[in-house]
């Protein structure tokens, strides 16, 4: 088990932890099948300028294996080439932001699945990323879409209450991840 190495980290973790137990909706298993993703992605990476508008999901939720490899290719390291399987939560999650915001956008992909040899040389540069990130795991995606103000696409994203929200004005993207529910 690994513990917390600052006072800060306790009192976050302890804080994410309390917020689970008084909210034990914001996790994917109570997920409400009422508001279920549309099945459908419009997706450009920005850094190979591929583009992709798939049907990944069925009305009656059953996963397209085809879109899904289509998927994991265009959110593939964009440094390395290398594919890795992308979390069929975090395709739902940024699903959902996206059928929240009404429409069927074009979501440009910042970041999607991060090898560990990419991740190191954004350590090295000086990046903030984190040392174990769940792009490392396919669970993370770091969007924007144009015409969509960054704060909207925070606040849509945080509105759902079922994974990781983080807010980057500075690099023009929002962070979503299918981790437990929490916000930086």
């Amino acid at each position: 088990m690994r513990f917390p190495s600052s006072r800060r980290s306790f009192l976050k973790a302890s804080l994410l932890t309390t917020l689970a137990f008084l909210h034990p909706e914001t996790t994917w298993a109570n997920f409400s099948p009422a508001n279920q993703p549309s099945g459908r992605l419009n997706l450009y990476n920005i850094h190979t300028g591929e583009k992709l508008n798939t049907t990944y999901r069925d009305p009656d939720g059953q996963y397209n294996p085809q879109a899904i490899q289509e998927l994991n290719r265009l959110l593939r390291c964009h440094h390395t080439n290398e594919q890795h399987p992308i979390d069929i939560q975090t395709l739902d999650f940024l699903d959902l932001v996206n059928t929240r915001l009404g429409r069927n956008n074009e979501i440009h992909i910042v970041s999607g699945y991060r090898s560990p040899k990419y991740n190191n040389i954004l350590i090295s540069r000086g990046h903030k990323v984190a040392k174990h990130s769940l792009h490392l795991e396919g669970r993370a995606l770091d969007i924007r879409i144009p015409g969509t103000r960054l704060a909207e696409l925070q606040r849509t994203a945080l509105s759902l209450r079922i994974g990781g929200v983080g807010y980057y004005p500075s690099g023009d993207f929002v962070h979503i991840d299918s981790g437990t529910f929490r916000t930086w």
